[in-house]
C-alpha cells in the first residue's frame, strides 16, 4: 500500500482464543473509527485484508508448556499486508521468559540474572537464594523460592514430574528480596497509561492475584517505573503489555516479567477510560504505519 493512501484501518481484530473481559472491553470502548472485534487466528486469516489491522492477544497455555496455537497466523497476516501489533516475535519475546531475559539484557534493561536448566544437562553454577520458574507461565503457578542449596536440589528433583520441564527446561533466577508488593504497568504504543500495585496475601511471597493477592490503583506512577516499563516493552517489541516491576532499592525498580496478553481493569485508570486510551494509542500507531511515520512504535507490516 503506498504511503499516505490510507490513514486508518477498515477493521481492527483482536486475535485471541477467547473473549476475555479485557478483549470485550477493548472492543466496546469508543464508537469512533473502525470496528474492533475478537477473532480466532483462523477467522482472522479468512477475514482480514490489506488495510486492516490486528493485535495479537494469544496467551500462554494453562499447562505452562507453550503459547496458545495461532502465532503462525500473525505472521501470515503481516505477509498479506495487514498491520500487526504484538506480532508473533513480540509475543514470544514476552511469553518465553528466557527470551525475555535475553532481550532485556541486550537492551540494557534492569532484570534479575537468569539461567536455563534442562533435564540431563550439567547444572549451571548458581548461588541461592533463587527462584525456579517455568519458561512459559502465569498466575504464579510452579514458581518456587529456594533460600538454600538443599531446597534448590529438592525443587529440581520435583521438576522431574513436570511435562513443561521436559519440553522447555526451567529458569533459575536470582531472588530479588520480596517487599510484599510489586507494580504492574500498562504500556500501549510506548506510553505508560496506568498501573496497579499487587500486594501478596498474608504468608505468601508471590503477589499474583490468583494466589490471593490484592490490587490497588497507583494514583501517580513514579517516573523511574514508567521509563523502565516503556524500555522493557520496547526491548520485547510489544505494542500492548503489562510490565511487572519489583522494588529493589529506594526509588529503584527491576523488571520481573513482560505480559504480552495482559488483562487489565479500570483500576489502571488515572484520568479517563483506560480502554479508550489503549484503543487511541494503538489506533495512532496503526495510522502512523499507514502514513509511513511509525519509527518508534513496534509494529509489523508487509
Amino acid at each position: 500500500m503506498p504511503a499516505g493512501e490510507q490513514c486508518s484501518p477498515m477493521r481492527f481484530a483482536l486475535v485471541a482464543r477467547s473473549s476475555t473481559p479485557t478483549n470485550v472491553a477493548l472492543a466496546a470502548a469508543g464508537a469512533d473509527g473502525p470496528t474492533w472485534e475478537t477473532m480466532s487466528p483462523e477467522v482472522a486469516l479468512e477475514t482480514l485484508l490489506v488495510g486492516d489491522a490486528a493485535l495479537g492477544r494469544l496467551d500462554v497455555l494453562p499447562t505452562l508448556d507453550g503459547v496458545e496455537d495461532g502465532l503462525w497466523a500473525l505472521g501470515a497476516l503481516a505477509a498479506r499486508g495487514v498491520v500487526v501489533l504484538n506480532e508473533a516475535a513480540a509475543l514470544l519475546g514476552a511469553h518465553d521468559k528466557l527470551l525475555t531475559a535475553w532481550l532485556l539484557r541486550r537492551a540494557g534493561v534492569e532484570h534479575p540474572p537468569t539461567v536455563l536448566i534442562r533435564p540431563g544437562r550439567p547444572f549451571p553454577a548458581v548461588r541461592p537464594p533463587v527462584v525456579v520458574k517455568p519458561r512459559f507461565g502465569s498466575w504464579g503457578k510452579d514458581v518456587l523460592r529456594c533460600e538454600d542449596e538443599s531446597t534448590l536440589l529438592a525443587t529440581l528433583e520435583e521438576l522431574a514430574d513436570k511435562t513443561w520441564f521436559h519440553r522447555h527446561g526451567a529458569l533459575v533466577q536470582e531472588l530479588v528480596p520480596p517487599q510484599g508488593y510489586d507494580l504492574r504497568v500498562l504500556v500501549a504504543a510506548n506510553r505508560a497509561l496506568g498501573a496497579i500495585y499487587r500486594v501478596a496475601a498474608e504468608g505468601e511471597w508471590r503477589t499474583n492475584i490468583a494466589l490471593g493477592g490484592t490490587r490497588s490503583p497507583v494514583p501517580e506512577l513514579p517516573l523511574a517505573a514508567s521509563t523502565l516499563a516503556i524500555d522493557a516493552a520496547r526491548a520485547t517489541g510489544t505494542s500492548l503489555a503489562g510490565v511487572d516491576l519489583l522494588p529493589c532499592a529506594e526509588g529503584e525498580w527491576t523488571v520481573l516479567e513482560v505480559n504480552g496478553a495482559v488483562e487489565f481493569t479500570r483500576e489502571y485508570e488515572t484520568s479517563g477510560d483506560v480502554f479508550a486510551e489503549v484503543r487511541s494509542e494503538l489506533a495512532h500507531a496503526v495510522r502512523a504505519t499507514f502514513i509511513g511515520g511509525a519509527e518508534t512504535v513496534p509494529v509489523q507490516a508487509a
